[in-house]
């Protein structure tokens, strides 16, 4: 027979199956996609009321330098100013103070006056553009303008300032040197001619040059153009407010929020210990997800699942059951053991009695063996009869090999049940029973020949078993059942439980088949159970009424004895 189920990692998918499976995982946190987006909505609301009454003004500014020939190419105006130095001083405190006294503001808001001002400098240009922002049209133009005329009024000061103190200290080296030519001259008309006169003559002549040069340059200084700029695009009233709208603030808010709520479910995700698909759960346990039960319908009605009732759910557990004959580790030796990691048996108890009943629809003579023997159910919830069969409670080793002899295990005891599966037909139940010690009855002589009943031609033999992860009794039970089945809600375990129950399966010389993934029961939320991976002894029973020690004491350390001794 072909294997057709194996238990390597998922194969390789491709690059847009990869994105579209991130992109389902990122929607499982609808509360972060949720939380985002009603943020980025506030946001919008917030931004579209403050920026509804909010006008904004603009004046250009182009400056000049000073320059004795405007029309001279070779003046660069961009060497003479640094444009970053005169943005910051449009931006100073003695330009606002300057243009409240203009607008006429008291001195105490010159403060808010400058607030409202932003000055930037597009690139490549010689341009001051002041933006004012204000509550009113007509106020954002006027005080944009005020501002643009309060800074070519303090340049312009400023260049007066620096080209008188220029010229006055030209002029107070000019006073003496004048003084003093003057004083020579009045003696060079008195002096005889000779050899004294023509050296008079001779500073008399250096002392005119530097006259000179000194009136040239003030000359030069008064003759300056001082323009310090004009207003190229004086401050106009707006005609619409500033901001966005409400209907824009919105949409601007809602796409912020989603791809925060995006970014949050992300690093969600990323962090998640649970498995984030059912590639995650393959690759934990390697071995493939044969199914995954639909959501309404898990374990919120009887555990056999009825075809008309609920088609879904009854066509995935024949799937699964199809799946399983059609591997060779399950169809060699027919044995499975369906167990759930942690937490409640409830739907793995489901999952192995409607298996049962799928593998008798094909024919098959299914026995299922409840191992719970910790808290038996199914024959209180399964539509049983006593049956005339006796094949599974006259094992070979004689008539009394089930009756329960002195030193014997309770369990299995004979008792023998006929589960009808309407149109599935019919299947057996060797239902569980509370025994005193329920390590030594699984794995008692009788337990492993209930179980080699397998053997048997067209005979396949389903065991249920408590979680692996809280008792020892599934891994006492797997060196003869070999194939396991786990089934789990994959939002409830971590992927380490996974790789623990991998580990703990092949360590006891089992080998899990595959899993069956389900979402949370009806009326329960997905809650992980954070307790530490490993068998957990349960709570002890109170003691019966014949003072003996309770069921289960001390059976899990026999299982966990049995274990360690590899198969038998």
């Amino acid at each position: 027979m072909t294997e057709t189920n194996r238990p390597a990692a998922a194969p390789p998918e491709d690059e847009p199956d990869l994105l579209r499976d991130q992109f389902k995982q990122l929607l499982r946190y609808r509360r972060l996609l949720g939380a985002g987006l009603a943020v980025g909505l506030l946001g919008g609301v917030y931004l579209g009321i403050s920026t509804a009454d909010t006008y904004v003004s603009v004046a250009d500014v182009v400056l000049r330098a000073p320059t004795d020939d405007p029309f001279n190419p070779s003046l660069a105006p961009d060497k003479a100013i640094n444009i970053g130095s005169e943005r910051q001083v449009a931006l100073s405190s003695s330009i606002a103070e300057q243009a409240a006294k203009k607008l006429g503001i008291a001195d105490k808001d010159v403060a808010a006056l400058r607030r409202g001002l932003q000055v930037t400098n597009p690139p490549q240009t010689m341009v001051l553009r002041f933006t004012y922002t204000a509550s009113s049209p007509k106020e954002a133009a006027k005080r944009a303008n005020g501002m643009a005329e309060a800074y070519l009024f303090k340049r312009q000061e400023a260049l007066d300032v620096t080209r008188t103190k220029m010229v006055k200290g030209y002029e107070d080296q000019r006073d003496p040197v004048a003084k003093q030519l003057d004083d020579l001259a009045k003696q060079i008309n008195a002096m005889p001619a000779g050899a004294a006169r023509d050296a008079a003559l001779g500073s008399k002549t250096d002392l005119q040059s530097k006259v000179n040069t000194l009136n040239n340059n003030i000359t030069k200084l008064q003759a300056l153009d001082m323009t310090p700029g004009r207003i190229t695009s004086p401050a106009a009233p707006p005609s619409a407010p500033d901001g966005p709208g409400i209907p824009m603030s919105l949409a601007l808010g809602a796409a912020t929020g989603l791809a925060l709520g995006l970014l949050a479910a992300w690093v969600r995700l990323v962090f998640d210990p649970a498995p984030r698909s059912e590639g995650d759960v393959a690759r934990s346990l390697r071995a493939p997800v044969l199914g995954y039960l639909p959501r309404d319908k898990t374990g919120g009605g009887p555990l056999l699942a009825a075809g008309e009732a609920d088609p879904r759910l009854a066509e995935e557990y024949r799937s699964v059951a199809f799946r399983l004959a059609y591997d060779s580790r399950f169809a060699d030796r027919r044995r499975l053991l369906v167990v759930a990691p942690r937490g409640s048996s409830e739907t793995a108890a489901a999952v192995a009695v409607n298996l049962a009943a799928s593998f008798a629809e094909t024919g098959k003579d299914v026995l299922l063996i409840e191992a719970d023997l910790r808290t038996p159910v199914l024959a209180s919830q399964l539509p049983t009869d006593a049956g005339d069969r006796p094949r599974w409670s006259q094992l070979p080793g004689g008539a009394g090999l089930l009756g329960g002899g002195a030193g014997e295990s309770e369990w299995p005891d004979g008792r023998q049940l006929v589960v009808d599966a309407g149109e599935s037909g019919a299947f057996d139940l060797i239902p569980g029973d509370r025994v005193r010690n329920v390590a030594r009855a699984l794995t008692s002589p009788r337990a492993t020949r209930l179980i080699s009943e397998a053997d048997s031609p067209n005979s396949t033999v389903v065991v249920l078993a408590p979680p692996v992860l809280s008792y020892a009794d599934a891994l006492a039970l797997v060196d003869r059942v070999d194939g396991v089945l786990v089934v789990c809600d994959p939002r409830a375990v971590h992927r380490s439980d996974l790789a623990r129950i991998r580990e703990l399966i092949s360590g006891a010389g089992g080998t899990v088949l595959g899993a069956v993934l389900h979402s949370p029961l009806p009326g329960q939320k997905s809650k992980r159970q954070d307790a530490a991976p490993g068998p957990v002894q349960p709570p002890a029973p109170a003691p019966d009424a014949a003072g003996g020690r309770p069921p289960g004491e001390g059976g899990d350390t026999v299982a966990l004895r049995t274990v360690r001794t590899g198969r038998r």
